[in-house]
């Protein structure tokens, strides 16, 4: 189930827990943030490749790409036997900005975002069906924790996809990871 938890970044206790679509949207759409749920047009396997994940939510994905200019989509799969899969959980762990927005629609598995902004960290663990958009500029860290188990569809304003820029504050540190 999505789960939003809201803390002061101040403490580790949260002010807020939201298991509730609607509540979770105004919560994170006030703090300037998007979530949606988006539905397949389409059946997948387990094993879809990019373009038929792509082709089953084609109409939400040229939907958003159309209303905020996105110009590439992709789709990163993460499995529990990914070979690069700590090297990758810790490049994600720590509190970043990018000069694009961070946009990802969980197809299947769930992952938790952590976003902090406005005195406070927003953990919103996402799920099967969830789209959560982060500003660009907005610092933020990811968990997929120690046996990722995911697909995402991935857009970008920036054709060179996914690059970070790290804040070196150690916030993330602070709060509970993916699982705890």
């Amino acid at each position: 189930m999505s789960q939003l938890k809201v803390y002061p970044d101040s403490s580790e206790k949260p002010t807020q827990v939201d298991n509730d679509y609607e509540a979770i949207a105004k919560t994170l759409s006030a703090a300037g943030m998007r979530f949606e749920r988006w539905q397949a047009e389409a059946a997948l396997t387990p094993d879809a490749d990019q373009d038929a994940v792509l082709n089953a939510y084609r109409k939400s994905v040229d939907r958003l790409m159309t209303e905020r200019g996105y110009i590439t989509a992709d789709v990163i799969n993460m499995k529990p036997d990914h070979p690069d899969k700590r090297a990758l959980r810790q490049k994600f762990l720590s509190e970043h900005v990018h000069s694009d927005d961070e946009v990802r629609f969980f197809v299947q598995g769930k992952g938790l975002f952590c976003i902090h902004t406005q005195d406070k960290v927003f953990a919103m663990l996402c799920e099967s069906g969830d789209l959560i958009s982060v500003p660009a500029n907005t610092p933020h860290w990811f968990d997929m924790g120690d046996t990722p188990d995911f697909t995402c569809i991935r857009l970008f304003n920036d054709p060179s996809g996914w690059v970070a820029n790290y804040t070196g504050d150690d916030i993330a540190e602070r709060y509970p990871r993916f699982g705890e």
